[in-house]
């Protein structure tokens, strides 16, 4: 019946083959003890039992029957004589690894074979010289797990051996039969790790089947946002905003919000297809200053009516009587509601400062200035140091006072300096370098300017000529060169004049006439060419007429 069943299992085992699984029966093999040295046919061996083992694993079976070793199968190198202890010797490695490729079915047969070789060590090929010593067969449910089982049998004549077995799962597999495969992974098919179990345990940030659809920013919208790695929100089309919460308005809504993306919905006091018309300007910007009133016009438009002492379109002018400076003498101006108060310095009097109290005994020139009389000693003048002016040399100059930039340069003083800023086309301290020579409009008479390297050239108008343009062309034509009414035209290209001439006339000024055509001469050498040719046919007639009459008398 076992032997029947033989072909099925072999069958099953090829099927399960096929289904995921890895894992390593190993066995250890611990002592071997032959006390009295004999075969299983009870021949001693001599001079001693040389020990080598044969181990077949396959699927169970109740009754062990030969065959194939369907788990697999090793056959050790000799480990020893009669009795000893098994360890690791050249060849072969302790404890035997028989791994499998397929799910574990928690049962195994196990044969394990002592056999004497008298000599040599091939122990890869057996020979008909190799005696069997005893053979131990084991049959037993095994499930996977670190732990050894220990075990011993007995055989023929007073043999035995010691060793001990498990099965453990190969990287990367786990379960109860190793057929749950798991290989921890980071890439674009997933992010996770393995439990001890062999269940997927995904990397922070990674969630899903198999830990491949990132964890987005906490709060981002599931509806309106994505995310291609953890801790993103990147918005759908018409979303935006951190969290892909808010909406895009339409393109161009200034004043409006929306619900959905791409509306314009128009905040209050604002109106038009794009929210950009201001119902109520006055309320939303508040244009009036220094207290004035405001009215809105509508369209967006308003006025403001302003207070007394304001000026401008938002009253943000204050009128300023002293902007006239009508205080003289070094008066000081202070504006004030009904108008201007002048304050005077010491020596002067009047509403503007106009009449002198002060001469030279009353000292009136400040900073080092030099008091001279004037009008018999009813009046003075200050001759102010430098750096000072004013009628009592009171007021300090700054570094811009004189206008030290040039060329139209504009003067600032910044702290104890001056700096100019320079119009277009120059540069330098005071705006005396020129960097562009045509900012000076050299061309004159309506010629155009440009640039070259390091200088300038102008195109002229018609009638001037010259770097500048400044100078007038002569018109050549004017003084009438061409001759017996010729037509004369001035050639630009060539700087020159030139003369059309009429029928009969010839010359660079048409200064020569043409002659008629010599119809007589030309017929008379035409004759005479006709001559000479009838006189040479004569002649050639003649001397052949006389050769042949020469000819005939020669031979009469």
């Amino acid at each position: 019946m076992a032997h029947g069943r033989f072909p099925l299992l072999t069958l099953l085992l090829a099927i399960l083959q096929q289904v995921s699984g890895s894992g390593v029966f190993q066995l250890e093999l611990q002592e071997f003890i032959n006390t009295n040295g004999m075969l299983e046919n009870g021949e001693s061996c001599l001079p001693n039992c040389r020990i080598f083992f044969k181990i077949c694993l396959k699927h169970y079976q109740t009754v062990v029957s030969p065959g194939s070793c369907t788990f697999g199968s090793v056959v050790t190198p000799v480990l020893g004589s009669n009795s000893f202890i098994i360890g690791n010797v050249e060849g072969f490695s302790n404890p035997i690894r028989l791994p499998f490729n397929f799910t574990w079915p928690k049962t195994f047969s196990l044969i394990i074979e002592a056999i004497h070789k008298p000599s040599g060590n091939f122990y890869k090929r057996l020979n008909q010289n190799d005696k069997l010593v005893s053979k131990f067969t084991i049959q037993k449910p095994l499930n996977v797990g670190e732990e050894w089982s220990s075990d011993g049998m007995s055989g023929v004549h007073q043999t035995q051996l010691k060793y001990s077995y498990r099965v453990v799962c190969s990287e990367h597999y786990y379960g109860e039969s190793c057929s749950r495969l798991c290989k921890p992974r980071d890439d674009r098919f997933g992010h996770y790790v393995c439990e001890s179990d062999g269940s997927v345990s995904c990397l922070k940030g990674w969630k899903g089947e198999y830990c491949s659809k990132p964890i987005c920013l906490d709060g981002c919208s599931e509806q309106n946002g994505f995310c291609n790695s953890p801790g993103e929100c990147s918005c759908r089309l018409g979303w935006q905003g951190r969290f892909c919460n808010e909406c895009i308005p339409h393109n161009g809504c200034r004043h409006g919000t929306c619900q959905n993306p791409w509306q314009c919905i128009c905040d209050e006091g604002w109106g038009g297809l794009f929210c950009d018309q201001d119902l109520n300007y006055c309320t939303h910007h508040k244009p009036c200053k220094n207290g004035a009133t405001c009215m809105n016009t509508g369209q967006g438009s308003y006025t403001c009516s302003c207070q007394a002492g304001y000026t401008g379109v938002n009253c943000e002018e204050k009128i300023n009587e002293c902007d006239s400076n009508p205080c003289r003498n070094g008066g000081s101006c202070t504006d004030v509601d009904s108008g201007y108060v002048c304050e005077c310095p010491q020596g002067y009097y009047g509403t503007h400062c106009e009449h002198s109290v002060l001469n030279c005994a009353d000292s009136p020139c400040f900073n080092g200035g030099t008091c001279r009389e004037r009008e018999m000693g009813a009046s003075y003048a200050c001759l102010c140091p430098l750096g000072y002016t004013g009628s009592n040399c009171e007021k300090k100059l700054d570094k811009c006072t004189n206008n030290p930039c040039l060329n139209g340069g504009q003067c600032y003083v910044l702290g104890y300096t001056q700096l100019c800023r320079c119009l277009y086309g120059y540069k330098g301290p005071t705006c005396s370098i020129n960097i562009n020579d045509c900012a000076k409009n050299p061309c004159s008479n309506g010629g155009t300017c440009y640039g070259l390297h390091g200088d300038y050239g102008c195109i002229c108008s018609p009638g001037f000529t010259g770097k500048n343009c400044d100078v007038k062309s002569i018109d050549e034509c004017a003084m009438n060169p061409c001759k017996n009414g010729g037509s004369c035209h001035f050639v630009p290209y060539e700087q020159s004049i030139a003369c059309v001439c009429p029928f009969g006339f010839m010359g660079s000024h048409c200064e020569f006439q043409a002659r008629e055509f010599p119809w007589v001469a030309v017929f008379m050498g035409a004759g005479m060419v006709g001559l000479l040719v009838l006189l040479c046919m004569i002649f050639i007639v003649v001397r052949h007429f006389s050769v042949s009459n020469q000819n005939k008398t020669q031979k009469q």
